[in-house]
């Protein structure tokens, strides 16, 4: 059984010979550089200058010798730059900026800075649809997203391994939340329903056109499509179910048939935080693989959630908390949150091992190890 037919069985509710495993195989499932040099060192492996999947977060592009080491089932493809389009890092004094494609602002500090952060929204000060209408999206067609879309995912499909096809940003409602900025984000969500409904259809408009070429060119080697957006925060839903349901779900589920009519691929959605009470309206927006299961999270117990959802959605991720233990934990304790999680969610398949979230620029390569070596011991299916 190779990496592909694991992850596929498991996809399926099926089980396979192990629980399958992810570390890179999306850009919601990696690791921070700094971190991930720290764990080359540990394991011996050469120097590389890192190569960065998402320059915002810096998150790394797991190497191939590194991904063999771990053994681990999926691989990413990733869209490129648009070639009318480049990231040009400024000297702001304290900080380093750039201004990415949608002409949002980022930052972060130059000594011991670890992000960069949102500082510049651009639709922030718009107080009428007038200025929402005209504002110019991206051109999702640009060649350059497209430019190594097939060799990424032959070289994958090569190897034997799952294939996860990113998109060219983050989801609707993000996407929107970071051009208004998050207060006018949420004051539309009360105030303003009717924009924010029409400008969430000109972004199902810019993705279902990239979707639309990018799986009728590698369509035929792709597994699963990455789409997120963050809906939860630690304790409950940053908005009500019923404001999900009225604005985003709608958008979701003809976003999501329309990928899926293009390929027969599974939907990987990521959202973190305490999303229980949004999981029926997402199984019925059209997920498949619910990502990170934010297991710190209110209501989301690991148990309760595959006795609720199970029959319904792959968990992808809850492997390990991000948030403590990973961070802070001994290998014992590791090695015992590891088995409890993988017992909850491995029973009939529909579980890929991950950890809750890109791992972090302070955890140490050991805590790393530990929860891999605790995976092997425990994601054996008998």
């Amino acid at each position: 059984m190779n990496s592909r037919d694991r992850v596929l069985q498991a996809m399926n509710h099926q089980e396979p010979d192990r629980v399958p495993f992810d570390l890179g195989g999306t850009g919601l499932s990696t690791i921070h550089v700094t971190a991930y040099q720290n764990l080359r060192r540990y394991l011996g492996l050469p120097p590389v200058e890192a190569r960065v999947a998402f320059l915002a977060e810096q998150l790394a592009l797991v190497d191939e010798d590194l991904a063999d080491r771990l053994q681990t089932d999926v691989r990413p493809v990733l869209p490129g730059t648009a070639s009318s389009f480049d990231h040009v890092l400024r000297d702001e004094g304290p900080y380093e900026a750039y201004t990415d494609e949608w002409g949002i602002g980022w930052r972060r500090p130059q000594v011991g800075g670890f992000y960069y952060d949102m500082y510049y929204h651009p639709l922030a000060a718009a107080d009428s649809w007038a200025d929402l209408e005209g504002y110019i999206l991206p051109d999702p067609l640009d060649d350059g997203r497209f430019a190594q879309l097939r060799a990424q995912a032959e070289q994958a499909a090569a190897q034997g391994k799952a294939v996860a096809l990113a998109g060219p940003c983050a989801g609707i409602s993000e996407v929107y939340s970071w051009l208004r900025g998050y207060e006018q984000f949420y004051v539309d969500l009360a105030l303003n329903q009717t924009w924010v409904a029409r400008f969430l259809d000109r972004l199902v408009e810019f993705k279902s056109a990239f979707w639309e070429r990018a799986l009728g060119e590698v369509g035929d080697l792709v597994d699963i499509v990455v789409e997120a957006d963050d809906l939860g925060g630690q304790n409950s839903p940053l908005m009500s179910p019923r404001t999900y349901r009225d604005l985003i779900k709608p958008r979701h589920q003809r976003l999501f048939s329309f990928i899926k009519a293009q390929a027969p691929v599974k939907i990987f959605y990521h959202t973190c935080g305490a999303v229980r009470r949004l999981i029926p309206d997402l199984i019925e927006a059209g997920i498949d693989i619910l990502n990170p299961v934010q297991i710190s999270a209110t209501s989301m117990d690991l148990v309760e959630l595959k006795r609720g959802f199970g029959q319904d959605l792959v968990f992808w991720g809850g492997g390990v908390d991000t948030q403590g233990i990973l961070t802070t934990g001994s290998p014992q304790e590791i090695r015992d949150h590891v088995r409890a999680n993988i017992e909850a969610l491995d029973p009939g398949g529909g579980f890929v091992f991950a950890a809750v979230h890109d791992i972090q620029a302070n955890v140490p390569p050991q805590n790393i190890m530990a929860v891999w070596q605790a995976w092997q011991e425990f994601g054996i299916y008998s």
